[in-house]
């Protein structure tokens, strides 16, 4: 089965959130969590993660139950390029949202498989039983410069230019989406973030604290805070989604006790 925990904080410096996090627990079968980060000036930023929110989880309300992973990633990239579709021609005809952009991870799991659809620095983790990897790439300036090796990762992580991407939902009139799916197992869990708690807080920090004995709500929260006490200078958004094992109640019973 899998349990969800989500948590989003405006952060130290910031004074609007233009994170947005969605998480629906019961999609046909299936745990869709989206989360987005936006930009733009004249609150435009906030406007564009909504609806950008709003309208992937739109989209996929009739996802058929028992779809396959094909579909589900077929799916998922129709959602994201329609809401990009869509904010781009509501940017453009509105002078002061021109230039509004978000960006978005969002994933389509059950407890067999995980579909991922992302564009920009927003970033999808799994964690299991090997540590902790990071299952996107950024499109942002920093991660071409460290690619093309000139810069290295520990630079990128202050470089004056680090919130720079290269690929956002609503700037453009199409966008590519990088999709991608993995089979997870029972114990592992999946993290989603904006960049407010990656760009602060180490993978190695968020993997210990991931791995504490605490409630899932406790550590989004656990998480959020770190980022928070790292200086919070953006919004922080965190949703964890768990494959939990279930006991096996045969053997809970064996000894005739009720528990």
């Amino acid at each position: 089965m899998l349990k969800t925990a989500s948590l989003t904080d405006v952060g130290r410096v910031r004074t609007v959130n233009e994170d947005r996090m969605l998480v629906q627990e019961s999609l046909n079968g299936f745990v869709l969590a989206i989360v987005a980060d936006g930009m733009g000036g004249h609150q435009a930023g906030d406007v564009a993660s909504q609806m950008a929110v709003d309208l992937i989880r739109s989209e996929l309300q009739t996802i058929p139950q028992g779809a396959s992973v094909t579909e589900r990633k077929s799916r998922l990239q129709a959602a994201i390029e329609m809401a990009n579709e869509t904010i781009f021609q509501f940017a453009s005809e509105r002078e002061n949202y021109h230039g509004m952009g978000t960006t978005v991870v969002a994933v389509l799991a059950d407890e067999q498989s995980v579909v991922i659809g992302h564009i920009g620095d927003s970033r999808a983790y799994k964690v299991d039983a090997a540590g902790m990897g990071q299952l996107t790439e950024d499109h942002s300036l920093v991660n071409e410069l460290v690619k093309n090796g000139q810069i290295t990762r520990e630079e990128a992580g202050h470089h004056p230019r680090r919130n720079v991407l290269t690929r956002a939902l609503g700037t453009e009139a199409t966008i590519e989406v990088d999709t991608a799916d993995w089979v997870w197992t029972s114990g592992e869990v999946l993290l989603l973030c904006s960049d407010g708690l990656s760009g602060l807080v180490s993978s190695d920090q968020m993997l210990a604290l991931i791995n504490t004995g605490d409630a899932l709500d406790e550590k989004a929260k656990l998480l959020v805070d770190a980022a928070l006490d790292a200086g919070g200078d953006d919004n922080i958004t965190v949703i964890l989604v768990s494959n939990i094992v279930e006991p096996d109640l045969a053997d809970d019973h064996a000894d005739g006790e009720k528990r």
